[in-house]
């Protein structure tokens, strides 16, 4: 446990920092951009980056765009990156089914960009899009539910369509036991700029259908297994030479903490300095998992630092 300001670091003791690290592993929301605008200051510090020859992968838990729309948002933005650089629900959905060899149908509880991923690698799917009933709630035989044949896994992400019908066709599938539970990740909330108002996260609708259909999906985004071994079998990184930056402690610093990278917390997100402090002295071994190594206000910070070395 460590939790030190990175910004107080001075000029040696910051390049000895950076020299550790080959590759930095970093959200995209509320860590580089919030919406449609980039956070001041860290696009710089990713072209720094850049130059200075690390490998930057992307790693978010947000499934509404493909990688090639993600590729497109970082450009826009002022962020370079390539296909090969972005890690998403979408892509990590059809990466472990292919590693199965998967050759069944898939239902999505979902967006199109999960669809999209899986039509890469030739995976048949159905289900994005609105699916709802109209006027009060039915008797079974008016639900009028029209299910396909040789549907084997279910899965279920941010989902804007969300409804009665969604859940109960993803349920009625998941009745068979050999039938997969997939979730993207368990994210509660998606953080706005308009802090007036509480969004969903996809985690809400994962919890719904895991409630009806009384079983447990397997996750695949951050913190969770899949992902790690995403990036340490496919990509080949290094854990003791890999900096794993983000906003959210339950995700992105304990996916960092438990796959051995160096974490650090920008305060540009979901948790406050105030909450960690609180996990830090907790007895509690789980908010403990989520303190990070280092923390910085915003990744913008980090801009003087690297134009010393």
């Amino acid at each position: 446990m460590a939790l030190i300001p990175l910004k107080t670091a001075n000029k040696i003791k910051f390049k000895a920092f950076m020299e550790c690290f080959d590759h930095i592993v970093t959200d995209c929301d509320c860590v580089l951009w919030l919406e449609n605008n980039p956070i001041p200051g860290s696009s710089d510090v990713i072209k720094k980056f850049k130059e200075m020859g690390k490998k930057i992968y992307y790693l978010t838990n947000n499934s509404t765009k493909t990688r090639e729309e993600y590729v497109m948002k970082c450009i826009s933005l002022g962020f370079p990156a390539r296909k090969d650089d972005i890690i998403s629900p979408g892509f990590l959905v059809a990466n472990y089914l292919k590693q199965m060899n998967f050759n069944k149908k898939v239902y999505i509880v979902g967006s199109e960009a999960i669809a999209k991923e899986l039509d890469e690698v030739g995976i048949k799917n159905f289900g994005v899009g609105p699916d709802r009933m109209f006027g009060a709630l039915p008797k079974p035989d008016d639900l009028k539910v029209t299910l396909e044949s040789n549907v084997g896994a279910v899965v279920v992400g941010y989902d804007v369509h969300i409804s009665l019908i969604k859940i109960a066709k993803a349920c009625t599938y998941l009745k068979d036991p050999n039938c997969l539970f997939i979730a993207t990740n368990t994210d509660r909330r998606k953080l706005i700029a308009d802090q007036r108002y509480v969004l969903p996260g996809a985690g809400s609708m994962v919890a719904a259908i895991e409630t009806t259909a009384m079983r447990k999906p397997v996750i695949l985004g951050k913190p969770e297994t899949f992902t790690q071994k995403t990036l340490t079998e496919k990509y080949k990184v290094i854990p003791s030479k890999t900096l794993m930056i983000g906003d959210k402690c339950s995700t992105d610093i304990l996916l960092g903490k438990r796959a051995g990278f160096t974490t650090l917390l920008v305060l540009t997100g979901h948790d406050t300095l105030k909450d960690v402090q609180e996990w830090k002295s907790s007895s509690d071994a789980t908010l403990q998992s989520y303190v990070p190594h280092y923390y910085l206000d915003k990744l913008g910070d980090l801009l003087p630092l690297l134009n010393e070395i």
